[in-house]
């Protein structure tokens, strides 16, 4: 039998939606499969002597998405490890942590800061001395600068410490990555980051500071 050209359209069209039908429900069913992207993430940035320690510390936060190595507070463009570990620049070493708001907030991360530094020490950090490794704070807004002044303050008054808080708290600036063999070096170079940091006495000061209150030493050779 020999269909009529609308006959043929209707049939066409049929196909057609059917197809896009398909395809629609293979595609609607994938969004659901797949997680939804993170859209609410956050950053701060801190420094705590070595940049090696201190990502190590805030990698073990849950909420806590990445972090990164680098460099801040200076005046060189794109400085260099030897560059600002001469103490020339005027940078720190930082970390900058990525984290979902949701999952921990800043106050949380700047508490959890302060109990794995030691914030009584205006020339560094255990056994690294020098501007590069002294600590900081690096905000961004008022209420940044806000939740960390309340900490400062109320570890003062807490006399937990055998001496006053010099940790700065100084306005973001631009933060610049530290070379690639940084990153994440506690774990790429596992075991000359663990005789760095026992050598270094950093968790021995931490317990002798914080007590029970020093917040990664349960798991402090990673």
């Amino acid at each position: 039998m020999k269909l009529s050209q609308s006959t043929l359209v209707a049939i066409a069209a049929g196909t057609i939606a059917a197809g896009s039908a398909f395809v629609w429900s293979a595609m609607a069913d994938e969004g659901r499969d797949a997680p939804p992207p993170s859209t609410n993430v956050e950053s701060a940035i801190f420094a705590g002597g070595c940049f090696w320690c201190t990502e190590a510390d805030f990698d073990k936060v849950d909420g806590v998405i990445s972090t990164v190595s680098g460099y801040t507070g200076g005046t060189v463009e794109n400085p260099t490890y030897r560059q600002v570990t001469s103490g020339d620049t005027g940078h720190y070493e930082a970390v900058e942590v990525t984290y979902d708001p949701a999952k921990v907030t800043y106050d949380e991360l700047v508490d959890y800061y302060f109990h794995t530094i030691d914030p009584t020490d205006e020339r560094g950090q255990f056994c690294d001395k020098g501007s590069s490794y002294r600590s900081a704070v690096f905000v961004e807004t008022g209420d940044q600068r806000e939740a960390v002044e309340a900490e400062i303050e109320e570890i003062e008054e807490s006399g937990v410490l055998p001496g006053p808080v010099v940790t700065s708290v100084l306005d973001e600036s631009t933060f610049w990555k530290a070379e690639d063999y940084h990153q994440n070096y506690y774990k790429t170079t596992p075991v000359k980051y663990r005789f760095y940091r026992q050598g270094c006495g950093r968790d021995a000061r931490l317990k002798e500071l914080w007590g029970d209150e020093a917040m990664h030493l349960p798991d402090s050779d990673s």
